[in-house]
Formats: structure tokens, C-alpha cells, sequence
């Protein structure tokens, strides 16, 4: 599958990429120098958990290689009132009479229970390109839906505020 990522996204995954190959690499490397160290392997459960630990981090690597290679670069760039990536989006839900603010993003990122909508979410979906003051139908499952109506659009870089609430 070919994700679909943003400039900022890709940056994000090589500095992930380089911090596991300088750092998190020689850190799980030495200890599985120092649990070898201990004596016999076949009774040294340090050393497994170690080796375990080694192989999760070249296999994150990896992933993160691949994603780089086969991804499609999406620009974050959208009109004033239009809804696009990055933006924080404040929606009022019809059904549940509430207001709630999310901030789309791209699916790599995507984490609802941190507010963060992916573009691949029926929600997200339904908002990308919208206009401000637009009420939109969320499609669930090609009958059934709710709708919502975009009452804000944030377009400014993220704060201190984003970081804490994870955005």
C-alpha cells in the first residue's frame, strides 16, 4: 500500500530512521554484548529479550525505509476557508447537539483518541476540501450517517498547546 504522506511527515520518519540507527541500534547492540556476557544462553532470558529488542528495532527501521520508498508526497497546502492536512477543525455534531475539535492528518499519523482524524477516517473523508459553514454527511457504511457542520478552521502551525494534547 502506498501511503500518502506530507513533507513534514517524511522529515518526522528519517529523523525516526537516523535516531534508531545512531542511537536505539548501539543501545540494544551493547546489551546484547553485556547479556551475552552473562554465561550460558539457553537458561539467559536477558539475552533474548535483548536480541528480541535488536530485531524489533532493525524491523521499525525497515518498515520505515520501505514507507519512505513506495509513499506518494500530498501537499498540506488548502484554501483559507477550506478545510485541508494540518488544519485543526472545529465541528458541531448535529445528533449529539456538541462541538469538538479535531485536526486532520495524514493516516500515519491518524490517532482519534488524541484528536487527530485521518483523511482515510469516513470523517476525515468527508471534511477534506469542505468549506467553512459547510454541513457535511459522514458516510458510515454507504446508507447509514450522521452530519456535522464546519464551524472553525485553524489554520496556524502547531503550538505548545498541539504538543500537549499530542497534535
Amino acid at each position: 500500500m502506498r501511503e500518502q504522506l506530507t513533507k513534514s511527515d517524511i522529515k518526522k520518519i528519517e529523523e525516526e530512521i537516523e535516531h534508531r540507527k545512531l542511537v536505539v541500534r548501539k543501545e540494544a547492540i551493547e546489551a546484547v554484548k553485556e547479556a551475552r556476557a552473562h554465561g550460558d544462553l539457553s537458561e539467559n532470558f536477558e539475552y533474548y529479550a535483548a536480541k528480541r529488542d535488536k530485531n524489533q528495532n532493525e524491523s521499525r527501521i525497515r518498515y520505515l525505509e520501505r514507507m519512505l520508498r513506495t509513499a506518494v508526497v500530498i501537499s498540506d497546502q488548502s484554501e483559507e476557508d477550506e478545510v485541508g492536512l494540518n488544519n485543526r477543525v472545529t465541528l458541531y455534531f448535529e445528533e449529539d447537539e456538541e462541538e469538538e475539535i479535531y485536526k486532520l492528518v495524514t493516516s500515519i499519523r491518524g490517532n482519534s483518541l488524541k484528536g487527530m482524524i485521518s483523511t482515510e477516517s469516513p470523517l476525515g473523508k468527508a471534511i477534506l476540501g469542505r468549506k467553512l459553514g459547510e454541513r457535511v454527511q459522514v458516510k458510515i457504511d454507504g446508507q447509514e450517517g450522521y452530519f456535522v457542520e464546519i464551524r472553525a478552521i485553524d489554520k496556524t502551525p502547531g503550538d505548545e498547546e498541539d504538543r500537549i494534547r499530542g497534535f
